[in-house]
């Protein structure tokens, strides 16, 4: 896509405009969406709402490394799905230990947000549908390759990455992981997600809460 459609004004904003590149998928009964929490959920509700189709979050925690939080090694998902970055996690000064503390970190964290988002309500069917993971941007990608890895194994019919911005190696890097990669712009410029937002305010716990509840409620199943 043409750099002129960013910034977007915010998450709603980049939402509504992906919804419209995902209108084949528009009232089917075989669809869910699943946004990646806390970002994507703004994004995933407008996408959700645009095509009725019943909205869900799919909890994945970036691992950062313990004395630089911003540089991953990787990516946990629900269901405990791992996803390492080989040039971080091989490094000399990073051992199995290290990593072992930062998963088990996040596999609580995991936990906490799931209980915290849905609390007793169980999740949504995954087997046989067409599953739309939507996230507000993607930068490394290893955070989505790990949500794509974790739902592949609940056996979906079809696997759409669905995201506003992505730098230009994202759709390669994730060829692999997804059946569609949909994407409203891929700049050559890109150094943050954050910059291709006008309003990019970060979503709270509550915020979260308060979009599922008025999203389309989805059918109570099994992804076990």
């Amino acid at each position: 896509m043409n750099d002129r459609l960013i910034p977007f004004h915010d998450r709603p904003d980049a939402g509504r405009r992906l919804a419209d590149l995902l209108s084949k998928y528009g009232g089917r009964d075989d669809v869910l969406v699943l946004a990646l929490p806390r970002g994507g959920v703004p994004v995933g509700f407008e996408v959700a709402q645009r095509l009725a189709a019943p909205l869900d979050v799919f909890v994945v925690r970036k691992l950062g490394v313990p004395w630089q939080p911003e540089l991953a090694m990787g990516a946990l998902a629900s269901g405990g799905v791992l996803v390492l970055n080989p040039e971080v996690a091989g490094a000399p000064d990073i051992d199995r230990e290290t990593i072992g503390q930062v998963v088990e970190r996040e596999r609580r964290e995991i936990d906490r947000r799931e209980r915290s988002y849905r609390g007793d309500v169980p999740r949504p069917a995954v087997e046989g549908r067409v599953v739309i993971l939507v996230d507000d941007g993607i930068a490394t990608g290893s955070t989505m390759r790990a949500a794509a890895q974790a739902v592949r194994e609940l056996k979906p019919k079809r696997i759409v990455i669905a995201t506003p911005v992505a730098p230009p190696g994202a759709r390669e890097r994730l060829r692999t992981d997804a059946d569609e990669f949909v994407c409203l712009a891929e700049p050559r410029s890109f150094l943050a997600i954050g910059e291709f937002y006008r309003d990019f305010a970060q979503t709270s716990d509550d915020e979260v809460r308060a979009l599922l509840a008025r999203a389309t409620t989805p059918e109570p199943g099994s992804i076990s």
